[in-house]
């Protein structure tokens, strides 16, 4: 797929599951066992906010995991998400990006990143809510040959971004085999 085009489905579905949630779900755990869902939906923002402000070259001095949403988290998520994918569609893939840190990294690596974490915590925010996944095989599919390409396995485990590789039938959907990857155990989150 266009990673333009990927982006931008990816992130409108998430803004999505955000518009969705409900008062009374707050509170409800997630897959994620340090966030309920309205700290995932405020980690959803925050992260967002920092890759959009990276992606125009502009410094963002906030600590994107301790952000907390206004009374509008889907319209906060939208507006960073539009400014994303203008910031792509006007900088292009063809340099280098500082995420966290001084480090610079390849665009196209930020990009898989950016595509991971919202791919897999909008199948968090889904599930812990009893919603369906929203996205697409084709987009599961494609983020997941990114997700096997970019990240290592020194990212994984305990205190690490990333749980160990839970493994998934590879019949199933695509989306699932994402989250496996991603360290989720689908069987545990069905609907």
């Amino acid at each position: 797929m266009d990673e333009i085009e990927l982006l931008s489905g990816v992130l409108s579905k998430t803004g999505d599951l955000i518009e969705g949630v409900e008062p009374g779900q707050l509170g409800a755990p997630t897959p994620c066992e340090e966030y309920d869902v309205e700290t995932l939906v405020n980690h959803l923002v925050g992260w967002l906010l920092l890759f959009e402000a990276r992606c125009h070259g502009r410094e963002y001095d906030a600590d994107p995991a301790r952000y907390r949403s206004g009374p509008d988290p889907a319209g906060e998520f939208r507006a960073a998400a539009a400014g994303l994918v203008a910031g792509w569609e006007k900088y292009g893939f063809d340099r280098e990006l500082g995420v966290t840190g001084d480090a610079k990294l390849p665009a196209a690596m930020v990009l898989d990143m950016t595509l991971m974490e919202f791919t897999v915590h909008g199948w968090d925010l889904a599930v812990s809510t009893g919603r369906p996944v929203p996205f697409t095989e084709k987009e599961a599919a494609d983020i997941l040959t990114r997700a096997e390409a970019t990240l290592p396995p020194q990212y994984r485990g305990e205190g690490m971004p990333f749980g160990n590789i839970v493994p998934v039938a590879e019949d199933a959907p695509s989306t699932d085999r994402l989250a496996g990857f991603l360290g989720r155990d689908p069987a545990c989150w069905a609907p």
